[in-house]
């Protein structure tokens, strides 16, 4: 007698879901169907019983700023440690004294009113802007937008100077700057802020995070003033250019602020062909101060070498100008 035929089963994803579907169907496989339970609560639940969330909002992280003696002298330190060079500069220098700055509307203005124009007649035309508008601490944005572009113009202001100081005011006025955005914005995102307002260029911006916001670690690669320091510092037979300057400097990080200040300084002292050192003109004005220096020939020929979109010279110009405010 020959013993029955044996079968052999097949499952498939079709005949599980058709023996899902299907529990009294035999199977091979055995499916154990799950229950699902779900638990309803009749006890109202209190809002103040509640544990509390955790916030998702993160405190901005101020940068840091070398408005402290302790800063500064990390910076010197770290200067010293990785460049030689600059670490004898540094030995024939006083240490940077950086005055603080109270209103950075007042001080991007100040920059605005002084572009283009020796100090003398920059300092006549900001005196008579502040007495338009009442005094130095009422030189706001709304009081700068109620003044007319013939208004600003028959105190020395010209009409694109004018249409420059309205869109900086409409910028505050509008939030879309603030001093307390301005204080915590990281470097990247300030200059990328400032340089969207008509008549603030590079230059500007670095000049502002340096002597206003005291930004540690500033490299204005367009100042003249910066490239013909680093020139002289390393022995360069030719200006380097920005690129050049940037790739040179990368050994300050994160001090390039102070490393910068230090080629300022190394130009004004470095002799011309008469023997005689650099031209330094300061001014002490209602607490800012204004230093101007003249790398090559007088003054005015460096201000007619700027270009026209920036005060005193996002790539062309060659002076210092620092706007502290107290």
């Amino acid at each position: 007698m020959n013993p029955p035929p044996q079968t052999t089963t097949i499952t498939t994803r079709s005949t599980v879901r058709k023996l899902c579907g299907n529990p009294s169907t035999p199977s091979k496989i055995p499916f154990r169907p799950r229950k699902i339970r779900k638990v309803i609560s009749n006890t109202p639940v209190d809002n103040a019983t509640k544990s509390p969330q955790p916030s998702l909002t993160v405190a901005p992280k101020i940068p840091k700023s070398l408005s402290t003696k302790p800063e500064i002298d990390l910076a010197l330190n770290h200067l010293r440690t990785s460049d030689p060079l600059l670490a004898a500069l540094i030995s024939a220098h006083p240490p940077p004294k950086l005055s603080p700055c109270n209103s950075y509307f007042v001080s991007l203005s100040k920059s605005i009113l002084f572009q283009q124009l020796a100090t003398k007649a920059a300092n006549s035309i900001y005196t008579r802007f502040v007495s338009l508008c009442g005094n130095e601490s009422n030189v706001l944005p709304n009081t700068v937008l109620s003044l007319t572009p013939q208004k600003l113009r028959e105190i020395g202001v010209s009409v694109r100077k004018a249409s420059y100081l309205h869109d900086l005011s409409d910028k505050f006025s509008t939030g879309f700057l603030s001093d307390t955005s301005i204080l915590t914005m990281d470097d990247e995102t300030l200059f990328q802020m400032l340089t969207a307002v008509k008549g603030i260029g590079p230059w500007s911006v670095h000049m502002f995070m340096i002597f206003s916001l005291h930004r540690p670690d500033v490299l204005p690669v367009g100042d003249l003033g910066v490239r013909k320091g680093v020139q002289f510092l390393y022995g360069l037979k030719e200006l380097p250019k920005p690129l050049q300057v940037e790739q040179i400097c990368e050994k300050w990080k994160p001090y390039r602020s102070v490393g910068s200040w230090y080629m300022w300084r190394l130009v004004e002292a470095k002799p011309k062909g008469n023997g005689k050192a650099q031209t330094v003109e300061a001014e002490q004005n209602g607490g800012c101060k204004f230093v101007i220096r003249a790398v090559n020939g007088v003054l005015e020929d460096v201000i007619k070498a700027s270009p026209p979109k920036e005060e005193n010279s996002a790539l062309g110009g060659s002076f210092e100008k620092s706007c502290p405010f107290n």
